[in-house]
C-alpha cells in the first residue's frame, strides 16, 4: 500500500535552492518501519566534491533495517562516532548524473552511473565521485542498483579479509540474501570450491548461482559436517562462532559479514565475542564494514558484463511503497535483493 505523501517543514538541506524539492523516504524516530514516511523535502545541495544524481533505482540493505530498528543504542553509537544525522535512508544507487561539483573530474552530467550514495531512497541523491562508476549498457538501472553495498561487501569479505584464492574451499553461511547471492558467484569467479548454505525457500535460487555443494540448513546441521574449509564466510550470524570455527582447516579464516536481526544486543554480543577470540585467544576471526572503493565497483561491473556474476532480485517496489520494501526485508522472507524504483 502506498504511503500518503506528506510535507515536512524541516529543511533537510538548508543550502538547497528554495522550492527545489523531491520525494524521499525519511526516518522519523526508531523501532519499526512505521518510523519511515514519504515526505516532500529539499533536494541535496551540490557540494564541490560531490555528484548530484537523478535516482532511477536504489536497493534496500540490512543496514537500512538496522538503522530503523536500532533505537537508543544505535543513536548513542552514532553520536560517539560523530556521524551526522541524515534522515533519508538508502545507500545503493543507480541513476543519471544531473550535475557535478567543481572538484569532480571523471564523471559528467548525463552519465549513467551506479554505486554508493547518500540518502538514495529519494528522487535525487548525492555521492562522492569515488563511490560511483559508469553503468554498462548490459545492466538495467534496477540491476545496477542491487550491486553496491552487497556485492562490495561480498568481494571484500572473500578476497581482502578471507584471503580466498583459487583452489581453496569456502563455506558461505547465509547464501540466499543480498550479500550471499553475490558471494557465491564471486567466490566461483575467484576459482574457489564453494559450499553454499541457505534456507529451504532459497535453495532453488542459490542453486542457479553455481555452488559446488548446496546445503539446506533445514535438513542438515552444518556444524556437524566432516568437511573442512579454508574460509567460512558467515553472513547469517545465527550459529555459535565456536561451532562454525570447527569447520575450518588449521589456520583457516572465519569472516563475519552480516548480523542477525534478533536485536542490537545480540549484534554487539557477537562483536564482543569476535574481539575476544581475536585479541585474547589469537584466533583467525574478523568482522568488518565494507569500504567504498571505485576499483572494486569497476571490477564487479566487469564480472557482470562478462556474465560471471549477475544481480539476483527478489522484488521491486515503487518509491511510494518504499516503506514496505524495508518492512519486507525485515521479515526474513526476502531472497537476494529488494529494489526501490523511481518509476
Amino acid at each position: 500500500m502506498a504511503t500518503q505523501l506528506e510535507t515536512t517543514e524541516t529543511a533537510l538541506h538548508p543550502t538547497a535552492t528554495v522550492g527545489s524539492t523531491m520525494k524521499a523516504i525519511v526516518q522519523e524516530g526508531t523501532g519499526s518501519a512505521d518510523a519511515l514516511h514519504l515526505r516532500e523535502v529539499e533536494k541535496p545541495p551540490l557540494d564541490d566534491d560531490r555528484v548530484l544524481i537523478r535516482v532511477r533505482a536504489a536497493s534496500v540493505n540490512a543496514l537500512d533495517w538496522h538503522m530503523v530498528h536500532g533505537g537508543f543504542l544505535l543513536t548513542v553509537i552514532s553520536k560517539l562516532m560523530r556521524q551526522k544525522d541524515y534522515p533519508i535512508r538508502g545507500a545503493d544507487v543507480a541513476g543519471v548524473v544531473e550535475a557535478v561539483g567543481k572538484d569532480v573530474t571523471g564523471i559528467r552530467p548525463g552519465d549513467e552511473v551506479f554505486g554508493l550514495g547518500r540518502g538514495t531512497f529519494a528522487e535525487w541523491s548525492s555521492s562522492l565521485e569515488r563511490g560511483l562508476v559508469r553503468k554498462p549498457k548490459e545492466l538495467s538501472f534496477t540491476q545496477a542498483a542491487a550491486v553496491g553495498v552487497a556485492a562490495t561487501t561480498a568481494l571484500q569479505g572473500l578476497r581482502d579479509h578471507g584471503h580466498l584464492v583459487a583452489g581453496q574451499r569456502v563455506l558461505i553461511h547465509g547464501a540466499g540474501g543480498g550479500v550471499g547471492t553475490f558471494a557465491v558467484q564471486i567466490a566461483k569467479a575467484l576459482g574457489a570450491h564453494v559450499t553454499a548454505v541457505t534456507g529451504p525457500k532459497n535453495v532453488d535460487l542459490v542453486g542457479t548461482l553455481g555452488p559446488d555443494v548446496l546445503i539446506d540448513y533445514g535438513r542438515e546441521d552444518i556444524t556437524k559436517r566432516k568437511d573442512r574449509y579454508d574460509l567460512v564466510l558467515d553472513i547469517a550470524a545465527t550459529r555459535p562462532i565456536g561451532k562454525m570455527r570447527r569447520l575450518l582447516v588449521p589456520n583457516g579464516q572465519f569472516v563475519q559479514v552480516g548480523a542477525s536481526k534478533s536485536g542490537w544486543l545480540a549484534v554487539f554480543g557477537r562483536i564482543i565475542a569476535l574481539v575476544v577470540r581475536q585479541r585474547l585467544f589469537k584466533q583467525r576471526v574478523v568482522m568488518y564494514i565494507a569500504k567504498t572503493n571505485q576499483a572494486d565497483l569497476t571490477y564487479l561491473s566487469e564480472l557482470i558484463v562478462a556474465g560471471t556474476v549477475r544481480p539476483a532480485i527478489d522484488r521491486t517496489y515503487p518509491l511510494t511503497e518504499g516503506v514496505e520494501a524495508v518492512r519486507y526485508l525485515g521479515t526474513g522472507q526476502a531472497r537476494a535483493k529488494v529494489v526501490i524504483t523511481m518509476g
